[in-house]
């Protein structure tokens, strides 16, 4: 080689090659490596480097990229580089920059210019350089600057720059269809080109054009045969040989769009016909390439409108493949097979031997690519043989990957073409048993409706023994030490369905064996969730049956456990569970009927059975429903200055007059009104809205029943925690709501109950199917039987429409308790505590003159002790029912006899005490009186409250 090496390269690049290549650790390659980038980082930067040189240092930049490392250091020479006028330098120079740089690199714009350059240079070489950096570099950013002058360079003299701006205009449709849609036409154009290669070149982008559109390019069928069979006749030129095959990548393309175009087409179909037999019987098949041709014409018979003479030419192909020695052959022949029985599924009986081979094959890939063919040519003859072999290769496997797919193709075998349900519960059982939960959740819920469903026919003792023979399966395999999740959830529900529907095992055992489930698999709470639901099916069935209950002590104290659970799922089922074993045998029957888990459930969900109640509730003073739109709407940002300014001003003092009380009976008011007319405490930064507070003075209020009362405390501040208020949207709209999730009723203050369905998943139904008569005893072989593929929509079949007599009731059960709660509770808007505006009277004022009772009648001590009942009452939690059975009962010492003022809310209080409010002090009007100051001085005293502590004006106008 001489000093300078071979390729014109010196010696010293030479020598970094070899030491490369006897490099004995990556470490050592590495350090090699990095001492050449310190070399050729100084060399680069030297001033006045020779061209030549340069192009060395610029070859040496790509063998240390090929080697995983950075050279973006000279980056900006090459880019240099495609500026030189030699072709040499040049067109190193763009070979550099599409190996360093990619379309959304910065030194891209540097580039473009010089590539619009080139494009128009003389030198057909220097724009076969420029039009391979723009199949490389152009993004969709730039493809307008250099589209004008591809497209022109399609009519170039030379054929090699005809055929690179094919390419380029298919790299442009690639990257931006839109951008080239008007310029398809080029490509028809160019397919009738006097050269090969430009053709060649055309049936990539035509390709892609008719896959997205087949039927634009029907008319091209006659073209692409008239191509096809020149090809094979051998009349382009020997250079396009490989192997001796002619131009083997052109048929192979050809042969693919041939296949596009005649799917389903008989009449383009027809025309392929002669040319594709013909390369059938000219084929070399001693030859990989010839192999490939073959193997594409398999692909192309089976994919257009089917002719025998080919299909008998394809399976005599596929023969030669399969008896083949070679592994690569067998796969494409199993392949090709898979393909083929999609046209004519009796070719594949021909070839049961060489299949059975393969499928005992050691070759993990041809074994797979095996089973593949077998998931084709199941039928409902071969479908337990099928399936046993693709469960027992699942088992040996330890690719979760493909035992995932196996597992599913199992299931959806199993599901089309099953003889017998009883065969579908036991395979599934397989395949849950041995997939694990590698198995979709769909597929449990599948075999519980199959199971729930039976076999579809009005014959109950076949879905009795189908039942009975899943239970019983499912007691055996319950002791198993690790079952799946899923696996576990089907087990959980059957028993709890059917356990003890037949009589066989009682509801002792089967509790003691789901008890045993959930504490064996304690960390997985939907196990336990299933479980505790299972155990409440199972005793509602008892106490329906009417036989006594007995729960097993481990049931009691898993039913404890569950309690106490941080899960609020499982709380609330351990609840339910504890509630409906406390019904009587009526009520359970109707809540939870025996097999009724596939009736369909009638759901009235604008619960119109409660419109008389609402409209009652409304008629005695509760406020309307606001949807949440609504209340969201009166809630925007855009409201929020305006409400603010309202809110400011409504909180001032009011200087109207106080309404004199209406003279009527005293009634009896219960002690716990006086809690709200104690609490003066005023609150210094309330947040809450003043429109909504109007509504506390209700003119029907004072017509209500004194014993609807009840203890209302929104907008008074917390005594613990962050002083907060709830606003008054929330308050008087949904202050005493009972919100419950999962299902549970949600009723509002409105007395609207909203009720969330639960879903069935075993509500949808089946097409009925019939098992196939003509179901054979399969023993090793899997091509015997009907060639028929007898395939079953489902598995599944309907069971026949059971009386829906609870489907009705359901509904209406589960929300009477609900509705009986409501009449009980009649929702009140909160008083608002610093209200000094229009008094609201609950109950029936006295009959006497207030004043008058305060001049004397009333002692000190009596109203000491009334307040200081009534605080203590405030500072307790609200309890709603308790507060209704106290006024029902009309039970224990009432204090309205004695005390006169429990008769009066805080306003009636305020316009007693104080008369008529200004932001003055003002005198009381009867003059001033020593000894009465001093009984309210000691009155406020015992109360606590000092006026220097809160609003003096406030207590200036209580005191008078």
């Amino acid at each position: 080689m001489g000093s300078q090496g071979g390729f014109g390269q010196s010696k010293e690049f030479l020598d970094l090659v070899k030491s490369i290549g006897e490099a004995r650790s990556k470490a050592e390659e590495d350090r090699i490596v990095l001492h050449e980038i310190e070399t050729l980082k100084r060399r680069i930067s030297e001033p006045d480097t020779p061209k030549r040189k340069m192009k060395e240092y610029i070859i040496r930049l790509v063998y240390v990229e090929m080697l995983g490392h950075d050279a973006s250091f000279g980056y900006i020479n090459a880019v240099k580089m495609t500026h030189d006028d030699s072709l040499v330098l040049k067109r190193t120079g763009y070979l550099a920059v599409t190996l360093f740089l990619n379309e959304d690199h910065d030194l891209i714009i540097l580039i473009v210019n010089t590539i619009q350059k080139d494009l128009k240079s003389d030198n057909y070489l220097v724009v076969c350089a420029a039009l391979n950096a723009v199949c490389r570099l152009i993004n969709e950013e730039t493809i307008p600057a250099v589209l004008p002058q591809v497209v022109e360079l399609l009519g170039h003299s030379k054929e090699a720059v005809r055929k690179k701006a094919i390419m380029a205009l298919h790299r442009f449709y690639q990257k931006s269809p839109s951008s080239v849609q008007h310029l398809v036409s080029n490509f028809r154009k160019r397919l009738c080109d006097n050269d090969p290669g430009v053709m060649g070149a055309t049936l990539c982008p035509l390709f892609d054009l008719i896959t997205i559109d087949v039927n634009s390019y029907k008319d091209l069928v006659i073209s692409f045969v008239s191509i096809l069979k020149q090809v094979a006749e051998r009349r382009l030129p020997k250079s396009y040989d490989y192997h001796q095959m002619p131009a083997p990548f052109i048929q192979i393309r050809l042969l693919k769009i041939l296949a596009l175009l005649g799917s389903g087409d008989k009449q383009a179909s027809e025309n392929m016909y002669t040319v594709v037999g013909d390369i059938f019987r000219k084929c070399d098949s001693s030859s990989n390439i010839g192999n490939a041709i073959l193997y594409e014409c398999i692909c192309c018979v089976s994919s257009i409108y089917p002719n025998s003479k080919l299909i008998e030419s394809a399976a005599d192909v596929i023969a030669r493949f399969l008896k083949s020695d070679s592994h690569n052959l067998k796969y494409m022949g199993i392949d090709a097979l898979g393909r083929l029985i999609k046209t004519s599924p009796e070719i594949a009986e021909q070839h049961q031997l060489a299949v059975i081979d393969c499928l005992e094959d050691p070759d993990d890939t041809l074994k797979r690519k095996t089973f593949e063919l077998l998931y084709k040519m199941t039928k409902s003859s071969n479908v337990e043989v099928i399936v046993d072999r693709m469960i027992d290769y699942m088992i040996s496997i330890n690719d979760n990957h493909y035992k995932t797919e196996i597992a599913s193709r199992c299931v959806e075998l199993a599901e089309q073409f099953a003889p017998s349900n009883h065969w579908f519960i036991q395979t599934m059982n397989k395949v849950f048993e041995h997939a694990g939960d590698l198995v979709n959740i769909k597929v449990s819920h599948n075999l519980m409706r199959l199971i729930a469903e039976g076999f579809g026919e009005d014959d109950d003792d076949a879905d009795s023994q189908l039942r009975s023979s899943a239970v019983e399966s499912y007691l055996r395999l319950i002791g198993e030490p690790k079952l799946p999740s899923v696996f576990l959830q089907v087990i959980c529900w059957v028993l709890g369905e059917y356990g003890t529907a037949d009589g066989k095992f009682s509801a002792s055992y089967i509790t003691g064996k789901l008890c045993d489930v959930a504490e064996a698999y304690s960390n997985d709470e939907t196990v336990k969730a299933y479980a505790i639901t299972a155990l409440m099916k199972i005793y509602a069935f008892e106490i329906a049956a009417g036989r006594k209950l007995d729960m097993l002590p481990e049931c009691q104290s898993l039913i404890e456990e569950l309690s106490a659970s941080h899960s609020t799922d499982l709380q609330q089922r351990a609840y339910e569970l504890q509630a409906v074993t406390g019904l009587d045998a009526r009520a359970v029957e109707i809540i939870m009927p025996s097999d009724a888990s596939c009736e369909d459930i009638e759901i009235d969900k604008n619960l119109s059975f409660l419109d008389g109640y609402v409209q009652q509730a409304i008629e005695k003073g509760a406020q309307p429903y606001i949807s949440e739109n609504e209340r969201s709407g009166m809630l925007n940002i855009s409201n929020f200055r305006n409400q603010y300014q309202h809110e400011a001003s409504m909180h001032g003092l009011r200087f109207e007059a106080y309404e004199l009380p209406k003279p009527s009976l005293p009634s009896r008011i219960p002690p716990v009104s006086l809690a709200s007319t104690t609490e003066l405490v005023p609150v210094p930064e309330p947040s809450y809205l003043r429109e909504t507070q109007k509504v506390a003075s209700l003119p029907s209020v004072s017509n209500a029943d004194p014993s609807e009362l009840k203890l209302r405390l929104d907008g008074v501040q917390k005594k613990w925690g962050r002083p907060t208020y709830s606003s008054s949207e929330t308050s008087t709209s949904s202050s005493t709501s009972q919100k419950t999730l999962n299902g549970v009723s949600k009723v509002d203050a409105t007395g609207t109950v909203n009720s969330k369905p639960h879903d069935n998943p075993y509500s949808s139904r089946k097409p009925q199917v019939e098992i196939s008569p003509e179901k054979q005893k399969l023993a090793a072989s899997l091509f015997g039987g009907s060639s028929k593929t007898d395939k079953r929509g489902s598995t599944v079949g309907h069971k026949a429409g059971k009386a829906s007599s609870h489907a009705v009731e359901k509904p209406q059960s589960t929300k009477a308790p609900v509705k009986t709660a409501e009449e009980k509770i009649v929702v009140q808007p909160p008083p608002d505590l610093l209200d000094l505006g229009e008094p609201t009277v609950v109950g029936s004022p006295p009959s006497v003159d207030p004043f008058k009772q305060l001049e004397g009648l009333l002692e000190t001590t009596q109203v000491i002790s009334s307040v200081n009942d009534g605080a203590v009452g405030a500072n307790k939690a609200p309890d709603i029912m308790g507060l209704y059975a106290e006024t029902t009962a009309g039970s224990g010492p009432s204090t309205d006899d004695v005390n006169p003022l429990s008769g009066l809310t805080d306003s009636a209080v305020k316009k007693t005490l104080g008369g008529t409010t200004t932001t003055q002090p003002t005198q009381s009007s009867k003059g001033p009186n020593t000894k009465d100051a001093l009984e309210k001085d000691a009155l406020v005293r015992q109360m606590g409250v000092t006026p220097s502590s809160h609003n003096p004006n406030l207590f200036k106008d209580l005191l008078g």
